[in-house]
């Protein structure tokens, strides 16, 4: 069985090793989506894979972390991509949620999204 969590944020970041003809070279700024999945078996007591507030909890902290933030001025996000941000977020979620299956970031108003498998 598989449970998802999502959680949005917003934030700026820039692609500086493109060429700086390209508009991302520029700071600017997108409203982002994140999900995640984590796999397992419900627990017989709770009938919960995982208690949906952990997760909250997690993405809370997630969120803090990037909400209104400068990407690139994170710690493993100096090169901020959709692929990054997914990966980097997996590995601050996977030693809670053992069974992390998934990541997505999206992007919705440029119809974006990258998945990271677990």
């Amino acid at each position: 069985m598989r449970i998802v969590k999502s959680m949005s944020f917003d934030a700026a970041h820039f692609l500086d090793h493109d060429p700086k003809t390209r508009p991302y070279a520029r700071m600017h700024g997108h409203s982002f989506v994140m999900e995640v999945e984590i796999a397992g078996d419900p627990d017989p007591e709770t009938g919960w894979v995982v208690d949906f507030a952990d997760v909250a909890d997690a993405l809370k902290a997630l969120h803090d972390d990037l909400d209104h933030r400068l990407l690139n001025e994170i710690e493993g996000l100096e090169r901020p991509t959709l692929e990054n941000v997914c990966q980097w977020a997996a590995k601050r979620l996977q030693p809670q949620f053992p069974g992390l299956k998934q990541v997505r970031v999206s992007r919705p108003s440029n119809g974006e999204t990258c998945i990271f498998d677990v």
